[in-house]
């Protein structure tokens, strides 16, 4: 996963990135900021990989934050004004997104992050767990993971290409393995959100298997996925 914050001055932006990040799987957007000076101690104290950094804030612009950090993680600049795109490639940012920009757009300047830090060694992308199964133990790739399905003190897990069933309960899965990318819809399903097909208020289907959408947990899917109406 690349660990990754977001800051920018206009919360629609920010609610925005939010969103399009929630469809990137191998990203963990931690934390927004409105504040570059919140952000800046952030980022201090923590082991960031990447920002998404607007580039016109009133306090103090992105470049000028990006310019002040001792470690520099990768950045992604953004604004509305092109006569900042020069100065956001002359710091070597992994790209530049000019505002209003496209789910598509985003997708691809993450892409270019992922593949540089794959080549600096400072993630891994396709990270995997084993479980046990009877009398072996099964590895279980988390990207291959399009939903799980709680069953006694055993989860399913139906993949690309397999089912297991392990001895692991939802609770330890998502306190081990949880991430922006698998959201738990009901008490005893957990989707991976890059695999949904067709969703609405009270269902997900992953393919043709409808999964239910709990009552407790309608409200944060709503929010989580961005169901509107």
């Amino acid at each position: 996963m690349i660990r990754a914050i977001a800051i920018d001055d206009e919360p629609l932006a920010l609610d925005i990135l939010k969103r399009f990040a929630q469809q990137v799987p191998y990203l963990n957007l931690e934390r927004t900021f409105l504040n570059p000076h919140e952000a800046k101690a952030y980022l201090a104290a923590e082991e960031i990989a990447l920002i998404f950094l607007d580039v016109r804030m009133p306090d103090m612009n992105g470049i000028d934050l990006f310019q002040s950090l001792e470690q520099k993680p990768l950045a992604i600049f953004s604004t509305a004004y092109t006569e900042y795109a020069l100065s956001g490639f002359e710091l070597e940012a992994v790209d530049y997104l000019l505002k209003p920009y496209t789910l598509e757009r985003f997708e691809k300047a993450c892409a270019r992050a992922k593949e540089l830090l794959e080549l600096k060694g400072i993630i891994d992308t396709n990270p995997s767990f084993f479980v046990k199964d009877g009398y072996q133990k099964v590895k279980i790739e988390l990207q291959r993971i399009k939903y799980i399905q709680a069953v006694g003190n055993y989860l399913r897990f139906v993949l690309e290409d397999r089912e297991v069933l392990g001895r692991m309960t939802v609770k330890e899965f998502l306190s081990e393995w949880g991430g922006p990318e698998f959201l738990q819809v009901h008490r005893s399903y957990v989707i991976h959100t890059g695999a949904i097909t067709k969703l609405d208020r009270h269902a997900i289907w992953i393919g043709d298997q409808e999964i239910p959408v709990g009552g407790s947990f309608q409200e944060e899917v709503k929010i989580s996925l961005g169901i509107t109406g």
